[in-house]
């Protein structure tokens, strides 16, 4: 195989686990192993898609022949690689997750080919180089996760099912119209034909609209302010192992779309746009953090904290410097695994106690004291303390900060990371500390389920690994730090990537 065909196998590869799983229409179990090996094979693939562009630059290919800009064509550059690297971390553990946590009506009504088709979606949005076909790529996610969202047919998922639709739907439509006025304005919708054509071209104020339009947009998408609202409203309503995928996964696509267009696109009025960033990033880290503070339900004060720790990545975004860029995408990779694995965590104390609501629960770190530890990893990580991954991330991006003299964005950040810890705290001491307050039978609730030694093992197995993975990045941060110092060095050179896609300087 030709190394720059690795390029389409992340959104080939779950394609034919879909398609294998559908032959087997009725049979959950097959589904289950089918969804396993593919998220193993997932992860083998995208390791080798990071080492080739590690070894030998940004790879291309150029789907039926037809080069760029005339044609499709896929790119996988050093960002791209790592989000593709991340989702396949994430879809092994949701899928061990998933056989041990999965109801058999989802499982029937083909909650695995639905998650393969999700992440198709994901990884097809990653590696495009094309506008229209990331449009493309975000209606394939907005299917599947509508239906993953909204099966099972409980009453509080079609409720959040079609909040998360109708505002999808909305952002959806300001994207197709940003794409047509761009092509209408530069005649391409190829990303690097576009990053060398827009600074020779006029209509600067028009094109500034464009980035205005297309920042909305990804905005809902990435649920920034004030176009959060559908996120608090529908990530808490479907089980724990969509709730976690979705947490860490479906935000950080949008995140990833805006820096992807404003480090590479959209850099010709920098002081309007980039201003507008900083702005709603700021508003995002504090509503998203008093959100979660305000909660009494496990899950929701999570859905909130994925929405002040979005700001944090737009903070990174706004300064546009190399470190604070950096800081960014470091921060997108500790959070996906973060967020995930808090999900998880919450979904096993439902599952032991039969509620998320915080003032039903109790006890569960004097009769499960592993899990008390393996909650305090990732959440401490999401405060920012030491040495975890969350410290540096935040560091890196306050560092960015000071040194360009933004005191108020410093001063927020600080503020918001405290009060994370405040929210991170409530739920221990509610959750994990106190008594509970039904006694130790206390498993009254439509979400308690027996344990079940081997169940009990494939629920706990991802929660471990995430957590290692989260120390691991705590504990040797310079590595990632360099990978994501090199991802942000070829975003703001887009010299590189033009030359890639297009083969002219």
């Amino acid at each position: 195989m030709n190394l720059h065909q690795i390029v389409i196998l992340p959104v080939v590869l779950p394609l034919f686990c879909a398609a294998m799983m559908l032959l087997f229409w009725k049979a959950a179990a097959a589904h289950r192993i089918i969804n396993l090996i593919g998220s193993m094979l997932s992860l083998l693939v995208s390791g080798m898609l990071l080492a080739g562009v590690r070894a030998h630059g940004i790879l291309t290919l150029a789907i039926g022949g037809w080069p760029a800009p005339f044609g499709v064509v896929m790119v996988a550059d050093l960002f791209s690689a790592l989000m593709v690297v991340i989702t396949a971390v994430v879809a092994f553990a949701t899928a061990l997750y998933s056989m041990g946590s999965m109801d058999p009506g989802r499982e029937k009504y083909l909650y695995y080919p639905l998650l393969q088709f999700l992440l198709m979606g994901i990884n097809g949005a990653f590696l495009t180089g094309d506008i229209f076909n990331l449009y493309v790529w975000f209606e394939v996610m907005l299917i599947a996760s509508f239906v993953l969202l909204a099966l099972g047919g409980e009453r509080g998922q079609i409720e959040g099912a079609i909040k998360y639709v109708t505002l999808n739907l909305l952002s959806s439509a300001i994207f197709l119209a940003a794409a047509g006025m761009l092509y209408g304005i530069a005649g391409t919708l190829n990303m690097a034909d576009l990053a060398r054509m827009i600074p020779a071209l006029g209509q600067k104020q028009l094109l500034t609209v464009v980035a205005v339009l297309f920042m909305i947009a990804f905005g809902v998408k990435a649920a920034v302010f004030p176009l959060f609202f559908w996120l608090p409203a529908s990530y808490h309503t479907p089980p724990a192992a969509v709730s976690a995928v979705f947490a860490g996964l479906l935000t950080k696509v949008g995140v990833y779309a805006l820096i992807r267009f404003f480090t590479t696109i959209f850099v010709h009025d920098t002081g309007f746009t980039h201003t507008l960033l900083l702005a709603s990033a700021l508003l995002t880290m504090l509503t998203g953090v008093l959100g979660a503070a305000a909660q009494n339900d496990f899950r929701k004060i999570l859905s909130f904290h994925i929405i002040s720790q979005i700001g944090y990545m737009i903070l990174g975004l706004a300064l546009f410097t190399p470190l604070a860029i950096a800081g960014a995408i470091f921060y997108i990779l500790h959070h996906i695994i973060v967020k995930t694995n808090l999900f998880f965590v919450s979904g096993v104390v439902a599952r032991m106690k039969g509620s998320y609501k915080l003032k039903e629960i109790g006890g569960v770190y004097a009769a499960h004291p592993l899990l008390g530890l393996l909650f305090l990893i990732p959440a401490l990580s999401l405060a920012g303390i030491p040495p975890l991954s969350g410290f540096w991330a935040k560091f890196l991006v306050i560092k960015a900060g000071l040194d360009l003299g933004d005191y108020l964005a410093v001063g927020v950040a600080l503020v918001v990371g405290l009060l994370t810890l405040f929210s991170m705290s409530k739920i221990w001491n509610e959750v994990f500390w106190k008594e509970d307050p039904r006694g130790e039978g206390g498993h009254a609730g439509p979400e308690y389920r027996p344990d079940n030694p081997a169940q009990k093992r494939l629920v706990l197995a991802p929660v471990v690994l995430l957590a290692a993975i989260t120390v691991i990045i705590g504990l040797y941060a310079g590595p990632f730090f360099e990978l994501a110092r090199q991802a942000a060095a070829q975003l703001l050179d887009s010299s590189g990537y033009i030359h890639a896609v297009l083969g002219v300087r």
